[in-house]
């Protein structure tokens, strides 16, 4: 890497530490809980695997989202990984009361409102929140997790795509 294109992150550079960030491809995440008895989602692709003993993830909303009280609160929410296939849903559940008008939502246990036919699922009891500047650490503890077959739904560099294997 050529050290010309080295800055110092701050208020001045700020798109360009996002556009860093977005060198680097993640899935994408919505994550559901409830939230004075009404269902709430959030886009997410600040997900990570933490432990397998405990079975522990981590993702973190952002303080500045109209979101961010309801999940700052949780004590149980789920995350659901989008396949390749389900871009649509990221239209749905980014406007505030369109997401959940789809066939095969239920609750589980908790009251955490379930997406049908996502490509994994972690249903989680929040196990520790931790200060991330701008936005929220949140590490849950796993109770159930699913998973099926089929590619993910990737995001990179501002775009959302689909995973092409090297041959």
């Amino acid at each position: 890497m050529d050290a010309d294109h080295s800055f110092v992150p701050g208020p001045a550079t700020a798109r360009r530490f996002r556009d860093a960030l977005g060198g680097f491809a993640t899935g994408v995440t919505i994550v559901t809980t409830r939230f004075d008895g009404q269902p709430v989602a959030i886009i997410a692709n600040s997900f990570a695997s933490v432990s397998l003993d405990p079975p522990l993830i981590l993702w973190s909303p952002a303080r500045s989202s109209r979101r961010f009280a309801a999940f700052e609160r949780a004590e149980h929410f789920a995350v659901h990984v989008l396949g390749a296939d389900q871009s649509d849903l990221l239209a749905r559940f980014a406007r505030p009361d369109t997401g959940f008008d789809l066939p095969g939502i239920v609750d589980n246990p908790q009251a955490v409102p379930l997406l049908p036919a996502c490509l994994a699922r972690f249903e989680c009891r929040t196990h520790a929140r931790h200060d991330g500047g701008d936005h929220l650490i949140l590490i849950g503890q796993v109770l159930r997790a699913t998973h099926g077959a089929g590619d993910p739904l990737i995001f990179s560099a501002g775009r959302y795509g689909r995973f092409q294997p090297q041959s």
